[in-house]
């Protein structure tokens, strides 16, 4: 595959473009995950015409609609930063970006939880900064996390496996949009279905099987619709044991009786938080290959992202 484009505030590259002059470089962002992606960086403060250092700012009123104010001289800067973010998002949608990673806390580009002063000078954390929620809004498919939230590791797998998933999609649905190449993707992805959401798993399935109803367009359309809405919720141990027994079930028939009892232990201390699911996973995939098992072989659920990144290695 091509390198995933991802937007992502220009500080956590290491940029030198926060207020006071310094930046917010994350190195796994930049050093490690930066190995399969490409970024388009944005700083929405020096992109609409502010200077390098500034004066900080807040988000000052009304939640749902909050003013950018200097925190010293009370300028409003809510009007330039909106006229700026319309026309970015404009290019920003020529870019084929796959998500954004934000800058969390940041009255321009925090995700969620930023704080929102009202006309007393106390906070609430339960803003979103201005670019971030006109980004939100002008591409609701997209994957979007904050750095913060990615030093979570069940977080960081989420969204790491959302980009890589709507990459493969987007792939399929530019090449070649018709039931047959639909038809492949739904095959391989089944399991990832499976292990996010099992109710997505059942419809998109039924969806699939009734493709022919649809024009391709349309047909296309919901199936994506299914797959970002699965995407966006988290696999848990519980789903993934039930992905790891049903996968035990394609081998019935090849597993010696040791073998099963191997495996069975391993999927129980996975459950129980022992190890984490690199260990029954790798099992899974030794079986696959000694017994050339043909349709999980093609399960992108066994590696969905590159082992490099250790997703799933935390216990």
């Amino acid at each position: 595959m091509d390198k995933i484009r991802l937007g992502i505030s220009s500080c956590l590259l290491g940029e030198a473009v926060r207020y006071d002059g310094g930046h917010k470089l994350d190195r796994f962002l930049r050093d490690t995950l930066g190995k399969y992606v490409e970024y388009v960086p944005v700083c929405p403060e020096v992109e609409c015409g502010m200077g390098v250092p500034r004066e900080s700012m807040r988000l000052e009123g009304d939640t749902a609609r909050p003013r950018l104010v200097t925190v010293r001289t009370k300028e409003d800067k809510t009007d330039i930063m909106v006229r700026w973010a319309r026309k970015r998002l404009d290019e920003l949608a020529g870019e084929r970006l796959l998500g954004f990673i934000f800058k969390s806390g940041s009255p321009s580009s925090g995700m969620e939880r930023v704080r929102v002063y009202n006309e007393k000078g106390v906070p609430g954390k339960n803003g979103t900064g201005l670019f971030a929620g006109m980004f939100m809004k002008r591409f609701p498919r997209l994957p979007v996390e904050e750095e913060g939230r990615l030093h979570d590791v069940g977080l960081r797998e989420n969204f790491i496996e959302r980009i890589f998933a709507l990459q493969r999609w987007r792939e399929t649905a530019n090449a070649t949009p018709g039931i047959g190449a639909l038809v492949a993707f739904h095959s391989r992805h089944k399991l990832l279905f499976m292990s996010h959401s099992p109710k997505h798993y059942r419809e998109s399935g039924k969806l699939v099987a009734d493709g022919k109803k649809y024009d391709a367009g349309d047909l296309y359309e919901r199936y994506e619709t299914l797959l970002v809405e699965a995407l966006e919720l988290k696999a848990t141990v519980k789903k993934h044991v039930n992905v790891l027994q049903h996968m035990m079930g394609y081998f019935k028939r090849q597993l010696s009786g040791d073998e099963k009892k191997e495996l069975l232990e391993v999927i129980e201390n996975y459950s129980q938080g022992h190890v984490p699911l690199v260990v029954p996973l790798t099992l899974v995939r030794h079986y696959v290959r000694k017994y050339d098992e043909p349709y999980l072989k093609e399960q992108v659920y066994l590696e969905p992202h590159p082992l490099e990144l250790q997703l799933r290695n935390h216990a």
